[in-house]
């Protein structure tokens, strides 16, 4: 198997344009770099956690 060159490239890119319209791709490009931002974050341990939020893990007895 090769490497996917610029041929190919342009074929997939005619394949979505006709199946999904050129005004959405720029929705779908969107929704998926969202998507794979909001992955990121879920990966990074403590970003969600907020002044408001409770801590997390046993606490000590008063």
């Amino acid at each position: 198997m090769g490497r996917i060159g610029l041929p190919e490239l342009l074929i997939i890119l005619l394949i979505l344009v006709v199946l999904f319209g050129a005004t959405k791709i720029p929705q779908l490009g969107r929704g998926l770099g969202e998507g794979i931002r909001n992955f990121k974050k879920g990966l990074r341990p403590g970003d969600d956690e907020g002044p408001d939020s409770p801590p997390s893990g046993p606490q000590e007895p008063r």
